[in-house]
């Protein structure tokens, strides 16, 4: 019953060689659910499953995190099952946001009669969601503005932040029963993401050794967290995970 998070790219918006931070967890090698769509995960999760992805999590809504959704769509809908269209999980909050940025644009086909939501099956999330049988849980980040980033953990198993400033209080939530934590952690600080000398300051030391950093700036900077004694997630990355708790009795 092995659980595993495979980092399809680990680098920040201009981190061109680390790829869009993104990641899919893994039940039985088998992907479960993909984390964020920047523009070049499309590509990425195709090379690694030889298919498309079923189910994916937004974490938020900047360009490296939903640019991949328009080749998503196109390639969902003329190559995929439009039985089954692919869900995609969000805040609630984040809804008219997404509909704004991607979904609203006039005739997104040539052949017209398409609405970029026929490609997938949206269900907006505020406590959490069920997938499978699990129940994932939503938390508020700290980026950019409130409630415009959620963070998402499946208890017993795993936290993956999304792009945040340290978040001591969520954390003493989501990831009180020795999760692993993936967590947005670049070598310098900015009033959008966790730098270095953040985490002493924000985090007791058995969180910090369950940290797992991404969304770093170059390979150089990933380097520099490791001689700083922090486990540091590389793109192509499997880490294995605890088990998760509650499955529900019709999982399938």
């Amino acid at each position: 019953m092995q659980w595993t998070m495979h980092a399809l790219g680990t680098g920040a918006a201009q981190a061109v060689e680390l790829g869009n931070a993104a990641a899919v967890l893994e039940h039985e090698g088998r992907p479960l659910l993909l984390i964020d769509c920047g523009p070049d995960v499309v590509a990425r999760y195709r090379q690694a499953y030889g298919a498309l992805p079923t189910a994916l999590y937004l974490t938020h809504l900047h360009m490296d995190h939903v640019g991949g959704l328009e080749a998503l769509f196109y390639q969902l809908w003329f190559e995929g099952d439009r039985r089954a269209p692919c869900k995609l999980f969000l805040h609630a909050a984040l809804v008219p946001l997404l509909q704004a940025r991607i979904a609203d644009y006039p005739r997104l086909l040539a052949e017209g009669g398409v609405q970029f939501w026929d490609a997938f099956q949206l269900i907006p999330c505020s406590r959490g969601f069920w997938l499978h049988g699990y129940w994932f849980e939503l938390f508020a980040g700290r980026h950019h503005r409130a409630q415009s980033a959620f963070g998402l953990a499946l208890p017993d198993c795993m936290v993956w932040t999304g792009d945040t400033r340290p978040i001591p209080e969520a954390l003493a939530v989501h990831a009180a029963r020795g999760e692993r934590v993936f967590h947005d952690c670049g070598l310098l600080p900015n009033p959008s993401h966790t730098g270095l000398e953040d985490l002493a300051r924000e985090y007791p030391p058995d969180l910090r050794a369950r940290l797992v950093l991404y969304h770093q700036a170059s390979r150089g900077d990933a380097d520099k967290l490791r001689a700083a004694g922090y486990t540091v997630l590389d793109p192509g990355q499997r880490v294995v995970l605890p088990q998760p708790a509650h499955v529900a009795d019709d999982a399938g």
